[in-house]
C-alpha cells in the first residue's frame, strides 16, 4: 500500500471533496484502483503526482519566491497568539510585533521565554483595552476560534456577535484601525452553520469599514513547510485604501517528513534530541506491525477488527488510525496530541509519537524556541500553532501590500 494513496489523503491533498474524486473516477479525469480486502478506492500516488504536476521529490527545484524587503517598519498587533508560529513567520518575513495578546499561561511563558522584548498581554481578551494602538498598527492578525452565530438575512452587526472571540478581534479592528487586518482559522470555517458563519464575520468587517478580499485556504505543502496542513485566511483591507491584496504564490516543491527531521534544505542539522509521548504497551505492539506510509488496513484482518472494534464495520478511511508516516510524504496534519487513537502519527522508524522537537520541526519552528509547561502542554501549543514558514510566506504578502500603501500615500 506504500505507493498508494487512499481516497481521504488524495482529497485532502488535490483540495477536492471525496464526492468531487469519485465523480472523476467516473469520468475517467483521475482514475482510482480497488483495494483487494476492502474494495474501496485508492489511488496511485504516481498518479496523483503527475495529476497535480509536483513531484515529492527532493532534488525538485523550487524557482518561487514571496521574498519582498520591507520599506519601513511595520507594526503587527496579534490577537490569539498561542505559541507563536504565525508571530515568528510574521518577524522572519521583516515585521515587527509590538503587542501579543493570549490567554493560555503556558503559551505566554514560552512567548516571554524566547522574545523577553515582547508586549505579552496575559489574558481574556474581553478585558483589554487596545485603544493605546490606535493608528499605529499596520496589521491587526488573529486566530480566533470558529463559533457559530445567527445570521439573519442579509446583514449582521458587530453587536450581533457579542459573546463570540470573532466579536473580540472585531472589536480590536475597529479600535485599532489598521491598514489590514488578517485572521485565520480551520477549513472547515467554510462550510460552518452552512457558510453563515463566515458570511457573518464578511458582514462585520463590512460595517466596521473593512473589504474583505477573496478569502482562500492555504496548503502549508505550498509553503516550505512538511506537513498536510491548511489554513483559512480572511483578509479584511481599511476603506479608504484601494490597493489590491494577493496571496503568497505556492511554491513547487514539497517538502518531506525527512526534510523536516534530518539535515537538509529547512535544517542544517538533524532534529535534536527531546523528551515525547508514548505508546501504552497495547498499541506499542499493533503499531510494530504497520509499515512507513501505512495504517490499520495494513495490519492483519483479526487485529484490524481488534484495535478498530465498531468504526471497522462504519465507512471512511479513518487514515489517521494506527498511522505511520513515511520519510517521503509530507507528515499528516499534526493535532494537540500525538497518540490519541484518531490522530495517530508514528515515527517512519520507530513505534512511539513524534517527540516534541520533532513535533516542533514538523510546525517550522526554530530549534532554539523553546516551550513551557508540561510535555503534554508543549505538544498542545506546538499542534495548535500556524506553521512559521507559512506565516512567513504570508508576511511576504503583507510586506507587498504596506509597500505599495506608503508608497501611494507618500506626499508628491
Amino acid at each position: 500500500m506504500s505507493n498508494y494513496l487512499s481516497l481521504s489523503e488524495t482529497a485532502e491533498l488535490i483540495g477536492k471533496s471525496k464526492e468531487t474524486l469519485r465523480r472523476w473516477d467516473k469520468e475517467g479525469i483521475l482514475n482510482a484502483v480497488r483495494e483487494p480486502v476492502s474494495n474501496y478506492r485508492v489511488y496511485k500516488k504516481s498518479d496523483v503526482q503527475n495529476f497535480l504536476g509536483i513531484l515529492f521529490d527532493e532534488t525538485y527545484e523550487d524557482e518561487v519566491s514571496n521574498f519582498v524587503e520591507p520599506q519601513n517598519e511595520y507594526a503587527v498587533l496579534e490577537l490569539f497568539a498561542g505559541a507563536g508560529g504565525l508571530a515568528i513567520g510574521l518577524e522572519k518575513a521583516g515585521l515587527k510585533c509590538v503587542a501579543l495578546n493570549e490567554i493560555d499561561k503556558w503559551a505566554c511563558t514560552t512567548l516571554r521565554k524566547n522574545r523577553p522584548n515582547w508586549n505579552v498581554m496575559e489574558g481574556d481578551i474581553k478585558e483589554f483595552d487596545f485603544t493605546q494602538y490606535e493608528n499605529k498598527v499596520d496589521v491587526v492578525t488573529g486566530g480566533f476560534p470558529c463559533q457559530a452565530f445567527s445570521y439573519a438575512g442579509k446583514k449582521l452587526g458587530l453587536n450581533d456577535a457579542r459573546g463570540t472571540l470573532f466579536y473580540e478581534f472585531a472589536r480590536v479592528v475597529q479600535e485599532v484601525k489598521p491598514a489590514l487586518c488578517i485572521g485565520e482559522n480551520v477549513r472547515g470555517l467554510l462550510s460552518h452553520d452552512k457558510g453563515n458563519t463566515l458570511k457573518g464575520m464578511i458582514s462585520i468587517l463590512d460595517e466596521i469599514g473593512y473589504n474583505v478580499v477573496s478569502v482562500e485556504v492555504l496548503k502549508a505543502i505550498n509553503y516550505r513547510v512538511p506537513q498536510k496542513r491548511e489554513r483559512l485566511i480572511l483578509v479584511g483591507i481599511r476603506k479608504d485604501i484601494d490597493i489590491d491584496f494577493k496571496y503568497p504564490t505556492p511554491h513547487k516543491k514539497v517538502y518531506n517528513l525527512s526534510d523536516a527531521l534530518k539535515k537538509g534544505e529547512l535544517y542544517d542539522s538533524d532534529v535534536p534530541e527531546s523528551k515525547g509521548a508514548k505508546y501504552p504497551e497495547y498499541k506499542k505492539k499493533v503499531l510494530d506491525m504497520v509499515p512507513p506510509k501505512g495504517y490499520w488496513r495494513d495490519l492483519p484482518i483479526d487485529i484490524q477488527k481488534e484495535y478498530m472494534g465498531g468504526s471497522f464495520y462504519l465507512g471512511g478511511g479513518k487514515t489517521g488510525m494506527a498511522r505511520r508516516i513515511g520519510w517521503d510524504e509530507p507528515s499528516l496534519t499534526l493535532t494537540c496530541s500525538p497518540a490519541q487513537k484518531q490522530t495517530e502519527r508514528c515515527h517512519p522508524e520507530e513505534t512511539r509519537p513524534f517527540t516534541v522537537r520533532e513535533y516542533a520541526r514538523i510546525q517550522t519552528f526554530p530549534d532554539n524556541w523553546e516551550f513551557a509547561g508540561s510535555i503534554a502542554q508543549q505538544y498542545k501549543q506546538i499542534g495548535n500553532a500556524v506553521p512559521v514558514n507559512l506565516g512567513q510566506e504570508v508576511g511576504f504578502s503583507i510586506i507587498k501590500f504596506l509597500n505599495s500603501y506608503y508608497n501611494l500615500s507618500k506626499p508628491k
